[in-house]
């Protein structure tokens, strides 16, 4: 069976769980309602399923070409599908109206992306990295440069990358050489070799527009003297028709373990073109823009290849036969009994699904944040929802990719040596899933971030108000028998991650090396804390429907999948509380001859 887009969750969690309709008000919703996004999901749905998803495998056994003249092919097919997005509007889903685009929530399209992340990873990251590059000049760049480019990007017409990494320097960019020298005419001329920039050179749109960390010479050393510059394949003139060809070229791609069908390349600045995005030395201001977007679209991935493969290994299972019940046969007219009445593939199926349906919850949760904060018209709204962005941004990156790849494993397991063949799906999306815990910050750097940053961010502002709204939620639903399981589960859960929040501000600050060494257990926690309270947010949801004399099964299995979280998997929480307490002695005592 191909991938199937889950819009019945994607509805179940828009109008029942968040019931973005009760925004009506607010200007990106306005546009939203219940039937307007159902048929976006649906439209969206069919799109992925019938034109992304069959592309997929054939991108990853054709990947990308380059060529002798720095030029690089897609896969087939590819350029016939992009033209079919960009012709149906959707790179220009969440974009403002202002410059053409259709001005939905961020919530809606990240629905739509997630589908087509899941059909098609490969390609989905030629249009998403595209409104990244939009969001930054967004945010950064000047009226001119939003006129120009804004509407281009937008459309999708024009593709946009973001050039950070070079071969000596991934996480510290302070260590950058790229530089910029002023050429006097209002520009300035930009030279360096930049890698792993994905959708750096490819055939499907007109033009290519790299942001470009740079330091301009006699800038300050470090983090502080770096700027961002608008480098564009083709200078386009003042009427966005395009100009000369830039001197900047894809110098060759990169051989990767998966997504071959997007070109990652390495891009050489030969005293390229660009232009000042914002103010000088504040670049990283800016693109951090772009790259907090990149690092929930990263979190999205995981979640998007881990729902692929439990779809294709739950169908493998259906038609396996394999063995015999241990109570007995089920299909006794048949030579075997199907994989599934095994408990532990039913264990690592049900695995999946729990985490996936949580996971897809706290994504959207966390979209909707971005949406009030910045169009919320009460500022002490806008601010929690601001708070609550930058709060769980690492965590969804970290927690989801790893608990992504670890799904995209099991599903390789349900299939047995079928899926360590190329013959089933199961080890493409394995292999494109993988660079998702270390693209745009490894999952370690994002729990150091959470721990290091964003707890200790404005006072801890972020984390005790969202401990007050979980105690809340308890509070408020403590009498419910039936929700009762869910309350119980998040309230444990929650007294472990203050449990851990205390330990670390008590033991972090001492000894950074215990931060260092608690971190990754602490985002792990955090996320699963987080998966509890969208099962609790879930559950109230599902019994309301119930209540209210709705017979759909949809909502007697949500209840069901949810026990299953309670009872399998939110015990590990646990388990990671009493390993971060345990210090970075035994850590830091190896001397580095022992590794």
């Amino acid at each position: 069976m191909s991938y199937q887009p889950p819009v019945r969750e994607h509805r179940f969690l828009l109008r029942d769980v968040l019931n973005i309709a009760q925004y009506a008000d607010l200007p990106a919703f306005a546009d939203a309602s219940d039937d307007t996004v159902d048929q976006i999901l649906e439209e969206a749905a069919r799109f992925n399923a019938e034109v992304l998803a069959p592309l997929n495998a054939v991108g990853d056994k054709q990947g990308c070409v380059w060529k002798s003249d720095n030029t690089v092919t897609t896969p087939d097919g590819f350029k016939e599908a992009y033209r079919a997005l960009v012709d149906g509007g959707w790179p220009a889903l969440g974009a403002d109206p202002a410059w053409g685009g259709q001005g939905l929530p961020a919530v809606v399209n990240l629905a739509v992306s997630e589908m087509s992340s899941s059909a098609n990873m490969a390609f989905s990251m030629y249009p998403g990295l595209t409104h990244g590059a939009y969001s930054a000049i967004q945010a950064g760049g000047s009226e001119t440069q939003k006129a120009l480019y804004l509407p281009r990007l937008a459309s999708g017409q024009w593709g946009g990358t973001m050039n950070l990494t070079e071969p000596h320097c991934g996480t510290d960019l302070g260590l950058l050489r790229t530089k910029a020298v002023p050429a006097g005419d209002g520009s300035y001329r930009i030279s360096g070799q930049k890698i792993w920039i994905s959708g750096g050179e490819h055939d499907l749109a007109e033009n290519i527009v790299h942001l470009v960390l740079a330091r301009i010479e006699g800038a300050p050393a470090g983090t502080r003297g770096i700027s961002l510059f608008i480098v564009p394949k083709f200078i386009p003139n003042p009427d966005g028709s395009l100009g000369a060809r830039n001197s900047v070229v894809c110098a060759g791609l990169e051989e990767k373990m998966g997504i071959h069908g997007n070109a990652t390349c390495v891009m050489v600045h030969e005293d390229a073109t660009g232009w000042l995005v914002g103010e000088e030395n504040r670049g990283l201001a800016i693109m951090f823009v772009m790259m907090n977007e990149a690092r929930l679209g990263v979190g999205l991935q995981g979640l998007a290849q881990g729902e692929a493969a439990y779809q294709a290994a739950a169908a493998f299972a259906r038609d396996r036969l394999q063995g015999r019940a241990l109570t007995g046969p089920k299909n006794p007219t048949g030579p075997a009994d199907s994989i599934l009445v095994h408990p532990d593939v039913r264990r690592m199926l049900l695995d999946a699904r729990a985490i996936l349906e949580a996971g897809r919850a706290f994504l959207l949760w966390t979209a909707l944040c971005g949406d009030l904060a910045h169009h919320h018209p009460d500022e002490a709204q806008r601010r929690r929802a601001e708070d609550y962005m930058g709060l769980m941004t690492p965590v969804l990156k970290g927690y989801l990719t790893d608990r992504g790849f670890a799904i995209c494993s099991d599903a390789m397991q349900v299939h047995g040596g079928s899926g360590f063949t190329e013959h089933f799906p199961a080890s493409q999306y394995l292999r494109d899933c993988r660079i998702t815990l270390i693209s745009e910050g490894t999952n370690g750097v994002q729990a150091l971030d959470l721990v290091g940053r964003k707890l200790a961010a404005n006072g801890g502002r972020a984390i005790m108000t969202f401990f007050a709204e979980v105690d809340a939620f308890v509070a408020a639903n403590a009498g419910d028998a039936g929700l009762k399981p869910f309350v119980d589960g998040l309230a444990g859960a929650k007294a472990q991650l203050q449990d851990g929040t205390m330990w670390l501000m008590q033991n972090g600050l001492s000894n950074p090396d215990n931060a260092g060494a608690a971190s990754s257990d602490y985002m792990h926690l955090f996320g699963l804390t987080g998966l509890a309270y969208m099962w609790a947010l879930m559950a109230k949801a599902a019994l309301a429907r119930i209540a209210g004399g709705d017979a759909d099964p949809f909502y007697t299995l949500k209840l069901q999948v949810g026990r299953h979280f309670l009872e399998r998997i939110l015990p590990v929480s646990g388990g990671h509380l009493a390993k971060l307490k345990s210090g970075s002695e035994t850590l830091m005592s190896f001397p580095t001859e022992a590794f």
